[in-house]
């Protein structure tokens, strides 16, 4: 089917004609509103459990452990915020809306000569399998304290704040098992499966994370959001501003 002059040419639009700048300026925007919450309540903080709730900040609880209760969030947080700061799909998005090197797909290059990520700054990027490992141990705690939240007091129970920290856990989650690193762990540096040890499951768990990985991109923003939302669902219950809601 033959189709219509108006879609034809709207199909043909050259990049220059499109808004191909929104894209960018929305990433900066969401972006920096996200490091700036975060570097507020990282640093401004030391206090991150209301009752059997811990922001994702505030996890694991090394506090609890030495038996030293308020011990600012930093120690911990760095954790998570260089997995997802070191992100291959997050460079890209921050390269194009902070950097602008190049903005969008189309869009002239800056850079008179192409230098990767060679020189620091950007070369600490390479660091973002290590930030995995320790992200993978982050994930754990997270589980954990979805569960505790479940419970107060020995007892049974089922708040807004608990389901809010078991869907900050699953698309956490999803987030980190979705990642490029570990898609190349279970999998992706093989060349012959057929040729190693255990090579038929670790092909399906490659086919599984790459799965996945397609959606990474959408795993990403939402685990971001679903970050910054536990978080101030926290704090706002510190602060007396809001009361938690019971259902059970």
């Amino acid at each position: 089917m033959a189709q219509s002059p108006s879609r034809e040419k709207s199909q043909l639009k050259p990049k220059s004609e499109t808004a191909w700048w929104l894209a960018p300026n929305l990433t900066l925007v969401v972006f920096s509103l996200f490091v700036l919450y975060s570097a507020w309540e990282v640093l401004t903080h030391n206090v991150g459990r209301y009752q059997n709730y811990l922001s994702p900040y505030f996890s694991p609880d090394v506090g609890l452990w030495l038996g030293v209760p308020f011990l600012p969030a930093v120690l911990v947080a760095w954790i998570p915020l260089g997995f997802r700061a070191s992100c291959y799909y997050y460079r890209r998005e921050y390269y194009r809306g902070f950097f602008r090197d190049p903005a969008a797909c189309g869009i002239h290059d800056r850079s008179k000569r192409y230098q990767g990520e060679t020189r620091a700054p950007l070369s600490w990027n390479n660091l973002h399998r290590f930030f995995l490992y320790l992200a993978l141990v982050v994930v754990v705690f997270l589980w954990k304290d979805a569960v505790d939240g479940f419970w107060y007091q020995g007892h049974l129970e089922v708040g807004l704040g608990s389901l809010i920290l078991l869907l900050d856990a699953i698309l956490l989650s999803f987030y980190t098992f979705s990642c490029h690193a570990f898609r190349h762990l279970v999998g992706g540096n093989i060349d012959c499966f057929s040729c190693q040890s255990g090579g038929r499951s670790r092909y399906r768990w490659w086919r599984t994370i790459s799965t996945l990985n397609q959606r990474h991109g959408l795993f990403a923003w939402t685990s971001m959001f679903m970050v910054w939302g536990t978080d101030l669902y926290i704090r706002l219950l510190l602060s007396g501003v809001i009361h938690d809601v019971k259902f059970f």
